[in-house]
């Protein structure tokens, strides 16, 4: 499996864990949760950037 893969699962699973467990995603939402949100994906994206550029090497 290819860490592109992983990171993907992860970030799949971490929505999830957010939307049942965090309520990220209920009808009161706040600037917390929308930064948690945000940040979970900035997180994905640094991820893709690495995994991409160790599977380039």
């Amino acid at each position: 499996m290819s860490k592109t893969t992983i990171v993907i699962i992860v970030y799949v699973l971490g929505l999830i864990f957010g939307a049942l467990f965090l309520d990220l995603w209920s009808a009161d939402t706040s600037i917390i949760k929308g930064l948690v949100g945000l940040g979970w994906t900035a997180l994905l994206l640094i991820g893709l950037f690495f995994a991409e550029k160790n599977e380039r090497n």
